[in-house]
């Protein structure tokens, strides 16, 4: 990006947002106006692609909707995003996850989980005797 634009759209970008990554669950928080009244919908799914750089970012949020297989592109630094939640960290081996559109069922959202150290794991559970 050229150093001008960067300057000039500085102040546009959003700094606030969690960082998520692709293959992260994610519940995004988005302004609708209906008439004159404005609420916020939430669109809970997982991330399959990462788009762009400054101001131009995107990313892609995919959903499985009564059967039928949902994306949703959203610009990182819109007005109309009021927050973006993770629900579940992912730990995969992709840069974009487009494959997931060609499986059914329970395989369609199937994403390897982040595991924990095992020092938390440890930590957490009782020791057994």
């Amino acid at each position: 990006m050229h150093p001008v634009i960067k300057d000039i759209t500085a102040h546009q970008v959003k700094n606030d947002l969690p960082p998520f990554k692709v293959g992260d669950g994610v519940r995004v928080h988005t302004k609708v106006r209906e008439g004159d009244k404005e609420r916020v919908q939430i669109f809970a799914g997982i991330v399959i692609a990462r788009k762009g750089a400054g101001i131009h970012e995107a990313f892609t949020v995919r959903r499985i909707s009564y059967g039928e297989g949902v994306e949703r592109v959203f610009p990182v630094n819109s007005p109309n995003i009021e927050k973006i939640e993770i629900e579940k960290e992912s730990e995969n081996m992709k840069a974009r996850l487009y494959y997931l559109r060609d499986r059914l069922g329970k395989a369609a959202v199937a994403v390897k989980v982040k595991r924990h150290d095992r020092s938390e794991v440890a930590a957490a559970a009782p020791a057994a005797k």
